[in-house]
């Protein structure tokens, strides 16, 4: 996936005018059975190794009509994004609903067994980098501004530009703007930050409520 510009749909926070939050009583994990086929085929092809997770997450977030899809369509929409982009599957396969031409190599496949262990290893993402830590438990700090069509970013755009205090260290994590865009890992050292609701929403805000966020060296400087 190329690191083009693009509006991430997915970062919805403290936006306004979406309408309320409908919450389902006594949801049930799958609607229909083609979601149970979507969450399978999502894991399988993250398993394989020709893209990373911030790459599944920033295809969904592209997704044109992402505002309208339920939370399964825009999970396959994203992958028929990223299938497509690298020749996994050709205009030929989706024009006729199955398999045409030749399947191209994958790097590694997920065998049905191997499934409960896969799952409970995860995809660790501590790293070791050469850069020194900059920021400390205690430490006041504020948070970057970045435009709007910015690309993958897990900085929401209600903490930008805010004032938080450190309260957490991690040690150092692939940086998952880079790692979207397909430029490598680059770790950073990342922190959790937590901020007041009045710094992020004004002085109507329930004095009682903070929020905290992960955030990445990168997305920080010294308040």
């Amino acid at each position: 996936m190329s690191g083009a510009a693009y509006v991430n749909h997915a970062d919805l926070g403290g936006r306004l005018g979406l309408g309320n939050v409908e919450p389902e009583a006594n949801e049930p994990w799958f609607h229909a059975d083609w979601e149970k086929r979507a969450l399978a085929l999502t894991l399988a092809m993250g398993a394989t190794g020709a893209w990373t997770i911030d790459q599944s997450r920033a295809a969904r977030e592209q997704q044109p009509g992402y505002l309208g899809m339920s939370y399964y369509e825009v999970w396959t929409g994203g992958m028929e994004r990223l299938l497509a982009d690298r020749g996994l599957v050709t205009a030929a396969d989706t024009a006729a609903g199955h398999a045409v031409d030749p399947a191209k190599p994958l790097p590694r496949k997920l065998l049905a067994e191997n499934v409960p262990a896969t799952l409970a290893r995860g995809g660790p993402t501590g790293r070791e980098t050469g850069e020194a830590q900059r920021f400390h438990v205690g430490d006041r700090v504020r948070t970057v501004e970045m435009p709007e069509q910015i690309g993958h970013t897990r900085l929401p755009r209600y903490v930008r530009g805010k004032t938080g205090t450190v309260v957490l260290t991690h040690g150092a994590h692939v940086f998952a703007d880079s790692s979207a865009a397909g430029t490598g890992e680059a770790p950073q050292w990342l922190y959790t930050v937590r901020f007041s609701a009045h710094d992020l929403f004004g002085p109507e805000a329930d004095p009682s409520v903070s929020v905290s966020v992960d955030a990445w060296d990168s997305y920080l400087m010294p308040a």
